[in-house]
């Protein structure tokens, strides 16, 4: 005999990759994009009209500030769509997907907690902008792994059944 062999089938990374659906990763993706949205918005909110941080615009603009809030709530959406993206790609050509997701989406996060404190900005500015930050990432890699995992089917689902 040259060796054991393998009386189970293929090894777990050689296995048939799992199908995904595509109707129910976007559909959570596009649910997290509104939730990442709302986060974003509840932080200036709070930032601004609680705290009276001068966030994205001078304080005289109110509690939700000017144009410049709408653009980092629409921001917030399309880095949880680019996340949906960066997630169905993965699902398509890597072992253990959801696991390189989280350490992506992790890192960006950080990175993004950690920019404001690069800036000259006033430091409650800085601080509010960095939590803001951190909470919409926190929304994206909690959410989104959880929607890959229910995406995903075993490819023997995905046959059609036979007529009758």
């Amino acid at each position: 005999m040259d060796g054991p062999t393998n009386q189970q089938g293929p090894p777990p990374a050689m296995a048939e990759k799992p199908a995904v659906d595509a109707g129910r990763l976007w559909g959570g993706g596009l649910a997290t994009a509104v939730v990442a949205a709302l986060v974003a918005l509840v932080g200036v909110l709070i930032a601004r009209g609680v705290f009276d941080v001068a966030l994205l615009a001078r304080n005289t603009e109110g509690a939700f500030g000017d144009s410049s809030t709408t653009a980092y709530v629409v921001t917030a959406a399309l880095a949880a769509i680019i996340a949906t993206l960066i997630l169905q790609i993965l699902v398509a050509l890597t072992p253990q997907p959801l696991g390189f997701f989280s350490w992506i989406i992790g890192l960006t996060t950080l990175i993004f907690a950690v920019v404001p404190f690069t800036t000259d900005a006033k430091p409650a500015t800085q601080w509010a902008t960095a939590l803001i930050n951190l909470a919409v990432g926190l929304v994206i890699v909690i959410l989104l792994p959880q929607i890959g995992y229910s995406a995903l089917q075993p490819r023997t689902e995905q046959r059609t059944q036979p007529r009758t």
